[in-house]
């Protein structure tokens, strides 16, 4: 049973909240860094950034390259990232109307890790393949899934849709594995890309940003459908809505926003699961408010999460994906448990 939102009201508070904890996790993320510059100093050029203002930071031009290149791009990867992978969490929760349904359920992460293999192994030399061929595979296994699914008719429904996934993906993952036999030497770069990064820089965030607003809007444009869908598909069918075509258009807008977000980050895992049930606990069921602020808090989380992975063991860094599944991996555990005493 889906749990009310509340009254209407407070939706721009929670908004507006969301917003200011996103605003300080980036402005923290901004202040950490190798180089040493004052925090009031990265305050005052953040300042300077902003439409209409003009503020001497006394920033060295080293320094303020240093931010804008490196820091402000990074941070700007992160939330961009975070808000796609939790959004996208929060609609295939709804669409299979399963709490423990991510962004990997279709094999998306499968189909991005096979090609990104294929491209290190047999493109090395070709610039810039990686994030091209994430997003191709990614997209790719989200296709071979909804296929094979859709073999089983209307009869199979979200779970032959599931269980298509898991196929999809054990094929997809076992070529994977046999792809990288051939050049042992590869793997370290394979993990890495596989545990996941966001400092690609000002291009990795250009190349995510087209989809990044297109599936986001489609998402958040179908979040009162969302909720009529969690009160079954005949009754929703008795409201004037085509369960199966919202189904195709938020699964197609999810997957654009999964593989939008690997392609430029690598496979960050459990920010998908964590977010939306979050957002559940503090705002409610309803979709219309689900879906807004796991974006705005999948942005925060994953910035959160890099600064932790930049300053944990400072000065060496840990892969953003270890954090993440530091955190996500209890608490699936407990979604799981709840889950089960819901059902029992």
């Amino acid at each position: 049973m889906v749990t009310q939102a509340g009254p209407a009201r407070a939706k721009p508070l929670w908004v507006l909240s969301a917003l200011g904890v996103l605003a300080a996790c980036m402005v923290a993320g901004l202040l950490d860094g190798a180089a040493d510059i004052s925090p009031w100093q990265v305050v005052l050029q953040v300042v300077d950034w902003l439409p209409f203002t003009d503020v001497d930071a006394g920033l060295a031009p080293v320094e303020e390259g240093l931010l804008f290149e490196l820091r402000l791009p990074r941070v700007l990867v992160a939330a961009v990232v975070g808000g796609l992978l939790a959004v996208a969490g929060a609609a295939y929760q709804g669409v299979f109307r399963n709490p423990l349904a991510d962004p990997y359920l279709l094999g998306a992460a499968a189909g991005a890790g096979l090609a990104t293999t294929a491209a290190i192994v047999l493109l090395p030399a070709v610039e810039g393949s990686i994030p091209i061929a994430a997003f191709i595979g990614a997209v790719g296994g989200v296709f071979l899934a909804y296929t094979l699914g859709n073999t089983a008719g209307r009869a199979g429904g979200t779970a032959t849709l599931v269980l298509a996934g898991v196929a999809v993906t054990s094929f997809l993952t076992a070529i994977q594995t046999f792809i990288q036999q051939f050049k042992v030497e590869e793997l370290q770069r394979i993990y890495a890309w596989i545990l996941g990064d966001v400092g690609g820089g000002w291009d990795q965030l250009w190349l995510v940003l087209p989809y990044a607003a297109v599936s986001a809007v489609l998402l958040l444009l179908h979040g009162r459908m969302l909720d009529v869908l969690s009160v079954g598909d005949e009754e929703a069918m008795s409201l004037g809505v085509r369960a199966a075509r919202v189904r195709f258009t938020v699964l197609l807008a999810a997957s654009l926003a999964t593989a939008a977000a690997v392609a430029v980050s690598g496979l960050i895992g459990f920010v998908g699961i964590v977010i939306p049930h979050v957002v559940r606990r503090l705002a409610g069921g309803s979709y219309r408010i689900v879906l807004p602020l796991s974006l705005i808090g999948g942005a925060a989380f994953l910035v959160l999460a890099d600064l932790v992975a930049r300053t944990v063991i400072a000065p060496a860094e840990l892969p953003i994906g270890v954090v993440t599944m530091f955190v996500g991996a209890p608490f699936f555990v407990g979604v799981l448990r709840m889950t089960r005493r819901a059902v029992t």
